[in-house]
């Protein structure tokens, strides 16, 4: 069965097809939340007719009842002359505890404020006294009384979001999709296409809703500009404000000791999201009142204002622009370099639980949105906020045994994620060892990052280092945690001194190679791996090898081939020839594609002393074997790189620069 016939067998009603959206959203600055939670009403099925009808009719209700600022004064007339209207605008409430002694509204759109509203309306919504705003369809009303005080009146109000949802049904339903199945799901439900994005990339877009599925969790994410950052945490949930990184305060945050003593956005959203994180010119100073109750409420869940202690459960997360690119920032400075300067403190940044390297995410475009079903937004968003509750980091404790090195605050953190995103990916708990391990990995590189970054701006805690690692409880094996781009930069810089030992050896004697047996692990979207770093050395002074990839059939996968056998025209002497025999497979209606392309091959790589010789067989098995008396077993053949991107890429001439597929290759001396 399709993912989509599955997800509409099991989730009929409760998801939407995601290209819907932007089909009624047109220009109008309606978050996504709000319009699903319109299509789900009126097309949450899979009918074509349905749908056009019900996307028309949400367009209608857009047209005649979303204000528009530019409208705003044709509303009121339309209120004023029928009586009563429906709108669908975002306001604020707060209690007038003057001689009036009511609750009072204010509407973004419409313009209006102070308008008296009922306390049941408010009791039956507190989130309405946030601040934040919340989006609602209201009746309104208009009184043409000489003596009314008032004009405007709220008839009724109804908070766009769902009514109820059924936490226990939605986690039988998970065990009926495989990883991979509920995985897609989840990014479709996000608005992207996972057939776009490898693993590592669905976590870091996936981790993005931690903050929405864990209580008082501290999230970071820097990149680059049009990635998406701030998307998650301003459309995709009613639980979650995004404020402004440079408008934001003690009272709006916390509690106003100067006002109303109200409390701020902490208690009443989910997820508190600062956009725009970083430090720009001529910017006013950072707080450091604020960094000190933000650095207090973010470690201990509370925060003292006045007289009080004040307990709250809001997550934390910072989004901002980096300015340099990651190596520059690795040699010259860290990567917390583009923050506030105010909040580059070392007790300050070990409160955070992941730091999502943001410089890994592709810029959004058009191609890359998702036109499947995935979960109406306000439905997830229900469901995520209901799984707060639970605390799925003991799954770890299967597993594994955290290094006893690492602090009170790295285990926190890395627990925390690791309850996160088995929430997300594994809500019902049936995960195996290996797939605990490949979340365990990606949580832990995200505290590591943190840390790394300590150790630069903060002397003291060099005075403690820690090891990432942890030990796997059913064969004892340690396994060693690294950041992806401190691999990647190392492996840059070992790029140059080959080529500068290159250089020397050109003038000077051949070294004396020390070959031993070992494993090699690539991670998703590892740069600075060639054909010619992973096999130059141990197929060195081989006359006849053996290459066996089931999987060479489509024409990049040939390039590959070819890439491989130019690799080992340039590891030998000129007049030196190598037999290169290829055991590979295709399907039996393309089985003469895949001749004529070996047929070629072979002719081409004649000049460079290669002697291809083929096999059309199938086996499952992949590796190289040696007559030097190496073999390399290959996890993914030699397919180990992600599509390159684009017409003009460096990364289509310099296998360097090109972004890894994950898989493993162990090396054999026989």
């Amino acid at each position: 069965m399709e993912l989509k016939e599955k997800i509409i067998l099991h989730f009929e009603g409760k998801v939407v097809r995601k290209d819907l959206t932007a089909l009624v959203k047109g220009n109008n600055p309606v978050p996504a939340y709000v319009l699903e939670f319109l299509l789900g009403q009126y097309c949450a099925i899979d009918d074509e007719e349905i749908i056009k009808q019900g996307v028309d009719k949400v367009r209608t209700v857009i047209k005649d009842n979303y204000v528009h600022r530019s409208d705003a004064e044709t509303v009121k007339h339309k209120i004023r002359s029928q009586g009563t209207y429906k709108i669908i605008d975002k306001i604020n409430v707060h209690l007038n505890d003057g001689a009036a002694n009511v609750y009072e509204a204010q509407f973004a759109n419409l313009g209006i404020s102070k308008i008296p509203i009922a306390e049941n309306m408010v009791s039956n919504n507190p989130k309405l006294l946030s601040g934040g705003g919340v989006w609602c369809i209201l009746t309104m009303a208009y009184s043409h009384d000489e003596e009314a005080s008032v004009r405007w009146l709220v008839v009724d109000l109804k908070p766009i979001q769902v009514a109820n949802v059924n936490l226990e049904e939605y986690i039988d339903k998970r065990a009926a999709f495989t990883a991979s199945e509920w995985t897609d799901l989840l990014m479709h439900s996000i608005g992207l296409k996972p057939e776009y994005f490898n693993q590592r990339d669905k976590f870091i877009q996936l981790s993005r809703l931690i903050p929405h599925v864990e209580n008082n969790y501290n999230f970071i994410e820097l990149g680059p500009k049009g990635t998406g950052k701030s998307h998650i945490f301003s459309e995709l949930s009613p639980h979650g404000v995004l404020v402004s990184g440079g408008d934001v305060s003690k009272a709006r945050l916390f509690v106003n000791n100067t006002g109303r003593g109200a409390i701020g956005l902490v208690g009443y959203w989910d997820v508190v999201a600062l956009d725009e994180f970083e430090q720009e010119k001529g910017s006013k100073r950072t707080d450091g009142d604020l960094v000190k109750i933000m650095q207090n409420y973010m470690a201990n869940q509370s925060f003292n204002r006045g007289k009080e202690t004040y307990q709250a459960t809001a997550s934390m997360a910072f989004v901002g622009n980096t300015k340099h690119n990651v190596p520059y920032m690795l040699k010259n400075s860290h990567l917390f370099e583009s923050i506030p300067e105010g909040y580059i403190k070392g007790a300050f940044l070990d409160r955070m639980h992941m730091y999502v390297p943001g410089w890994e995410v592709r810029i959004l475009k058009s191609n890359v949105f998702s036109n499947e079903y995935g979960f109406i937004v306000d439905y997830i968003a229900e469901l995520l906020r209901e799984l707060r509750k639970y605390d799925y980091a003991t799954i770890l404790d299967e597993y594994v045994i955290l290094d006893g090195s690492l602090t009170t605050r790295d285990k926190t953190a890395i627990r925390k994620s690791f309850s996160g995103m088995m929430k997300l990916l594994y809500p019902h708990k049936q995960v195996s060892e290996e797939e605990a391990l490949v979340v365990l990995d990606f949580c832990m590189e995200g505290r590591k990052r943190v840390k790394d970054q300590l150790y630069i701006i903060d002397e003291t805690f060099k005075a403690e280092p820690v090891e990432f690692s942890y030990k796997i409880n059913s064969s004892g094996k340690v396994v060693i945690s690294e950041t992806l781009e401190n691999l990647n930069y190392k492996a840059e810089l070992q790029v140059q001194e080959e080529e500068e030992e290159q250089t020397t050896q050109e003038t000077s004697q051949e070294p004396i190679l020390n070959l031993k047996p070992h494993q090699q692990i690539l991670k998703d979207n590892q740069t600075g791996i060639s054909y010619k770093k992973l096999f130059a050395n141990y197929l060195k002074g081989a006359f006849n090898l053996t290459l066996q990839d089931p999987y060479i059939r489509l024409p990049y996968q040939f390039k590959n081939l070819l890439e491989f056998c130019v690799m080992l025209g340039y590891n030998k002497d000129p007049e030196v020839e190598i037999n290169l025999e290829v055991i590979t497979w295709n399907n039996e209606e393309y089985q003469q594609d895949s001749i004529a392309y070996l047929e070629e091959l072979a002719e081409t790589v004649q000049e460079l002393g290669i002697h291809l010789t083929y096999r059309l067989e199938h086996h499952h098995d992949r590796f190289i074997a040696a007559d030097n008396g190496w073999k390399i077993t290959l996890g993914r053949g030699l397919d180990i790189f992600e599509k390159i991107e684009g017409r003009f890429n460096i990364a289509d001439v310099d296998q360097n620069r090109r972004k890894c597929k994950s898989c493993e290759m162990t090396y054999l001396k026989i």
